[in-house]
Formats: C-alpha cells, structure tokens, sequence
C-alpha cells in the first residue's frame, strides 16, 4: 500500500518590478523580485484521485503576487511576503500552509555629477536579499532573512595552521593566505502570531539587513582570521547583539581557493612565499565551512 507523504505545489520564478513615484520629488524607487509560493492544506485527492476541485491554479497564484505587490508595499520583503502568505490563509479554508520565498535583486542608484540620479539605477553584483516565510494556521509566520551571493576576497590578513596532521595530510601550515568567499548569510526572527505583528516595528528588517551586511564586511575586512570558522562565529555573535529580534544566525561560506604558481622554472622567477605576486584561482574542489549560533 502507497499513502501520501507529504505536498506542496504552486508557482515559481514568478518576477515582479515595482516601481514608487515621488510626485513631489519626482524621484523613482525601483525593486525587482523573483518570487515562489508553494500552498500546503488539504490536497491530497489532487493527487491520489486526480480530483483538481482543491486545486488553486499555478496561474492564480501567479496573478496573486502581482495583485499583492500592488496593494501592499514590497519593501521590506518580510512583510511583503508575509502579507502574501497570509492571503492564501484567508481566502481558501483547506489551505493551511504558504511557504513564500522572496529574492530581491540589487539596483543601485547611479550618480552623475556628485548627485544620486532620480531615475537611474546600475547593478553592481549578484547579491540578493532573500526572504522566507511559512506562514501557517498552527505555527503562524515564521520567518528568515539572507543576504546571498555577496563575493569577497581579502588579499591578506588570513592564517591557517595548527590543525591536524596525519598520514593524510598534505597542506601546508600558513601564516598569511588569500581569504575568499561567496557570502550565504541567515538569519532566523522570533515566530510572530499575525501579520499585525510583522507590521509593528517593521523598520527592525531593514535595521537587521544593513547591520549584517555591514557586520560582515568589517568583521571580513578587519579580523585577523585564525580560520574561517573562527572569523564566521564572530560575524554570528555581533549580529545577534544588533538584531534582538532574531532568534539564530547562520554562514555557509564557501573557502575558495588562490594558489600560487610556481614560475622558478623561467628564468628563475621567484613567485612563491613571500614573493608570490601572481596566483591561480580554483574553481574546484573549494572548502566549505557552515555554522549556525543561536542565543544562550
């Protein structure tokens, strides 16, 4: 005998543009978003009778995020999303889950002439701000924020030694490294009853969003970093003190890799150790270093 496990379904890589006009200022905001909503509830026979009467349309759900986004504000994301969740609460009693994820995509404001531009934008990296929310009849709304995709690299500053050697072991012990990474930062808030709840204090995400963001390039920057773990828990730590509203932190951050390349072979090139001038960046295999803190 087969039974149902478990379902979701609904739309995904839904992109959304909105853009707010200062009639006052005639200054322009813009924000892009690629949004996924997947509904949970009672919608088993859907699948095991191909009874679609429970079925809300992928299509439907699709026109929904637009909708949302133009009765509600989309910024910050958190309540975006929340307000987007809840909806599908409301509207259809058999269902009893909306799992909402939220990627806004970076624009910059340009400036010309020493002044930020009213209506021109560049992108200046593949970094987003992701939002998660599961908003639920029985838990409420649960919720995560991140920041992905954020590269950095600092050119020293970075040691490794002191770990463990064995027959297996053929990595060198160092002082001063190369440290990159591709930033996958979360952060996890305190479960709210309602969305009036998310709304109360709503400037608290953003306040979070620019604490970490900054929280990671200084703490990258200045730390003098035994390891990356090390370096991660500190960043984890300092978050937690700016954000009481968030209940766990956590970095999955990829260690990717800078060797120096050997050139004693041409003309007796010095070009390792403290020589070393001109390395090869690795694509692969990279190290990966992950850590979740929560408070005490």
């Amino acid at each position: 005998m087969a039974r149902l496990a478990s379902a979701r379904y609904g739309k995904d890589n839904v992109r959304v543009y909105k853009v707010h006009k200062d009639q006052t200022t005639g200054v322009q905001t813009v924000t892009e978003m690629t949004v996924s909503c997947l509904l949970e509830g009672q919608i088993e026979t859907s699948y095991t009778e191909a009874d679609n009467s429970v079925v809300v349309a992928t299509d439907s759900i699709k026109n929904t995020i637009y909708i949302k986004a133009k009765e509600h504000p989309v910024n910050p994301p958190e309540l975006y999303a929340s307000h987007l969740g809840q909806h599908f609460l409301d509207k259809y009693p058999h269902i009893s889950v909306a799992n909402i994820k939220v990627i806004v995509h970076r624009w910059t404001r340009i400036t010309v002439d020493g002044q930020p531009h009213p209506h021109s934008f560049y992108r200046d990296g593949n970094e987003t701000r992701n939002v998660e929310a599961r908003v639920s009849r029985e838990k409420g709304i649960e919720l995560k924020s991140a920041i992905q995709g954020l590269s950095v690299l600092k050119s020293t500053g970075s040691a490794f030694h002191g770990f463990v050697r064995d027959e297996y072991t053929t990595l060198g012990e160092t002082w001063d490294r190369i440290l990159s990474t591709d930033v996958d930062a979360t952060w996890t808030w305190k479960t709210y009853a309602t969305v009036a709840e998310v709304e109360q204090g709503v400037s608290r995400f953003d306040e979070a969003f620019d604490a970490a963001r900054t929280i990671t390039l200084e703490t990258f920057s200045l730390d003098e970093s035994a390891s990356v773990q090390n370096t991660m828990y500190k960043m984890c730590e300092e978050i937690l003190e700016k954000a009481p509203g968030v209940e766990l932190v956590g970095y999955s951050l990829p260690n990717k890799h800078y060797f120096e390349v050997d050139l004693s072979w041409h003309k007796g090139y010095k070009n390792t150790g403290k020589d070393a001038e001109v390395y090869a960046p690795q694509s692969g295999p990279n190290g990966l270093i992950k850590c979740e803190v929560a408070r005490s």
